[in-house]
């Protein structure tokens, strides 16, 4: 039966979600170079329509569809075929169907935008647009019916309340492998590479947080009390990363508005697994322990040859991972009778089952990622040349007017 509350709900976090990709594109767009802001953003909202599109036609039914062997979901709801006004008799059970769905194909979307930032300032465009269609079958779909549609990591017992592992390892190991397969950019090390518009940082972080809200506390599915916790944990942790991240970067040297939004953006992640399981209150830890671990991630990062160029496998790959982790310590039936007691409620079991779904989903994540873009590379190319370069310079100063020219 429809519950207008939590139809409104879950109608307004679907909103925020989809907020969350624009503001995406002005974080990634404010840290690159000036020449490359424009094809930056256009990376994010590209990925908006055309995964928008590949959800309505396969995606939902791959990841929501009947399980078959724990794999994969079959194609009961392909093209939207039996997905309607009505609530389903599986998933959200209180809010039509089409909602749950298109609050899905948010999470989708962003986790796919997401890889961009480690692979920005030199990859085709038109290779980020193939490689994101058969990522998007091959790693996201799969990924989220084993979590969340029914699959075999839902059955073993692991927890993710709204997508520690299902988005943000995902992004991070495919940052890492693409990375690792583009190599370096040309000058990376030799000539300055800092954010070009603060501003557009700060604006695109804000974007985030203020969306984050609908990804955790909108993954209750309901205007609920586990709702409001979510919230409030969500909230918390990122404060306390933010924090975290200014005063670590006052050691080192001087504390920065990037890196104090930087950590707060951490936390976020680092919440997103835990939100709906733990204490609110035991998102300061989370939220701190998260931020230390990224930041210090990021010191190696600049001082090895890898020129992941946005950090998505330090603050997403490994927030994440914590996050999965911190779920497995801190969650507690007594906030979500749903889930599952924790290490400190006195079960390491959980503990146990996050260790293993963290490992799996990394491999996959990474092992597919690595082996697509290494067959783009040796057809259609992964790389702009130095023309192309050229063009993105052109359009930095003369408008947007040759956008086209970025095959």
């Amino acid at each position: 039966m429809i519950d207008t509350g939590d139809t409104a709900w879950l109608l307004i976090s679907t909103a925020l979600v989809m907020l969350m990709t624009p503001g995406l594109a002005f974080f990634y767009g404010g840290m690159v170079r000036r020449k490359n802001i424009l094809s930056t953003i256009m990376m994010s909202i590209t990925i908006l329509c055309l995964v928008s599109i590949l959800w309505v036609l396969y995606g939902y039914t791959l990841s929501f569809g009947n399980d078959i062997g724990g794999i994969i979901g079959n194609l009961r709801f392909l093209g939207l075929r039996g997905v309607g006004t009505e609530p389903s008799e599986t998933f959200a059970t209180t809010v039509p169907h089409l909602v749950f769905m298109m609050y899905q194909g948010m999470f989708a979307i962003i986790t796919v935008a997401l890889w961009t930032g480690g692979i920005v300032e030199r990859i085709k465009f038109s290779s980020l647009i193939v490689f994101a269609a058969a990522w998007f079958t091959l790693v996201y779909s799969p990924v989220a019916h084993w979590v969340w549609g029914g699959g075999w990591l839902a059955k073993f017992g692991a927890l993710d309340f709204a997508g520690g592992t299902v988005v943000h390892i995902t992004a991070g190991a495919t940052a890492l492998a693409l990375a690792i397969v583009l190599g370096p950019r040309k000058g990376y090390r030799q000539e300055a590479m800092e954010p070009d518009n603060v501003p557009l940082i700060v604006l695109g972080a804000a974007l985030l947080w203020f969306g984050w809200f609908g990804f955790n506390a909108g993954s209750a599915l309901g205007a609920n009390g586990l709702a409001g916790s979510a919230f409030v944990a969500t909230n918390t942790a990122a404060a306390a990363a933010g924090l975290t991240w200014m005063v670590l970067s006052w050691l080192h040297r001087r504390p920065s508005i990037v890196g104090t939004v930087t950590g707060a953006v951490v936390g976020l992640v680092a919440i997103t697994p835990a939100a709906g399981y733990i204490s609110p209150v035991l998102a300061i830890p989370i939220g701190m322990i998260a931020s230390i671990i990224s930041y210090y991630a990021m010191v190696w990062r600049t001082k090895s040859p890898l020129d992941e160029s946005l950090d998505v496998f330090a603050c997403h790959g490994l927030g994440g991972t914590w996050g999965a982790l911190a779920t497995g310590i801190f969650a507690s039936l007594s906030v979500n009778p749903a889930g599952a007691n924790g290490l400190i409620a006195g079960d390491p079991s959980l503990l146990l089952k996050q260790i293993v779904a963290v490992g799996v989903v990394w491999s996959l994540a990474f092992g597919i990622s690595y082996g697509l873009a290494k067959l783009l590379s040796v057809t259609i190319g992964l790389r702009v040349d130095r023309t192309q370069e050229i063009i993105g310079l052109d359009i930095a100063q003369h408008g947007e007017r040759a956008y086209g020219g970025l095959r």
